[in-house]
């Protein structure tokens, strides 16, 4: 298939799934709409109860595993000569980290995450705890897609503003509803509402059992709903080996763009892989 074709396909499956997702937002840093995960989804589940996930064949459709408990996430590491907070990789390989503030419609994670996988790409997914507990059957078809799944915060409040207590509620609450899901508080932290974490929300995280806060160091800026073209220039021009590049699910931009942007990786010979991947 082209990359024209498969462009048009996606928009065809995703259509009606994300129509609406251009109203909402998961913004760090704010902005005039709140991210779905802010509200009541209509999906909503009881905290604690896992729905599965429906049958399906196609490509992205997650590896079916034995009946019984699945096999924990990979627990956080220390990758010794990283700084406490990671912002990229190394740029002598041919490697890149897409990383994606998980809340939102939930479909348009679905997109995105089936698309990452036609194109052989891996993604890094942080996800806030609330669109957790509204969408929890999606923790496990992340892991089971072979991407990371870490922290984004319970509420996806500014915590950087925060009291200390609070602060740390908001980690390790989201830590809590990982480990009920996949047995592990996920792989990395990233702190909510801001590119950097302040020395004292990095603390906070090292306590609560994360060795590294994940920041990034290119913005594809898809949270302002700049239209997929603006969205897919915004990461080309600037993505070079070893950047981690934030993006979002709950837009409709983002769905859009995403073919053309691995197509674009494609043809610089860069790989879009975890960022356990990207730093190991």
């Amino acid at each position: 298939m082209t990359p024209i074709d498969r462009r048009r396909a996606l928009r065809t499956a995703a259509g009606a799934a994300v129509a609406g997702a251009l109203a909402t937002s998961c913004a760090d840093g704010g902005g005039p709409a709140r991210p779905p995960a802010d509200r009541a989804a209509p999906d909503r589940a009881l905290p604690g109860r896992t729905a599965s996930p429906g049958p399906g064949t196609g490509p992205g459709t997650p590896v079916a595993r034995p009946a019984g408990r699945p096999p924990a996430a990979p627990a956080p590491r220390r990758y010794p000569g990283r700084p406490d907070q990671i912002t990229h990789g190394p740029g002598d390989r041919d490697r890149v980290a897409l990383t994606f503030h998980g809340g939102g419609d939930p479909a348009t994670a679905d997109a995105v995450l089936a698309e990452a996988e036609r194109a052989g790409a891996r993604i890094t997914v942080l996800a806030v705890g609330e669109w957790l507990d509204a969408h929890p059957r999606l923790a496990r078809r992340i892991l089971d897609g072979g991407h990371d799944l870490g922290n984004h915060t319970m509420r996806h409040l500014a915590v950087n503003g925060l009291p200390e207590a609070e602060a740390y509620t908001e980690i390790t609450a989201c830590a809590d509803r990982l480990r009920r899901l996949t047995g592990s508080i996920g792989t990395w932290f990233r702190a909510s509402r801001t590119q950097t974490a302040t020395p004292l929300v990095v603390r906070l995280a090292r306590r609560a059992g994360y060795p590294h806060v994940l920041s990034y160091d290119l913005d594809s800026l898809d949270s302002t709903s700049p239209g997929a073209p603006a969205v897919t220039r915004a990461v080309a021009e600037r993505i070079r080996p070893g950047s981690v590049v934030s993006l979002h699910f709950g837009y409709a931009d983002t769905v859009a763009a995403l073919p053309v942007l691995l197509d674009d990786l494609h043809r610089r010979g860069l790989r879009a892989v975890t960022t356990t991947e990207l730093l190991s």
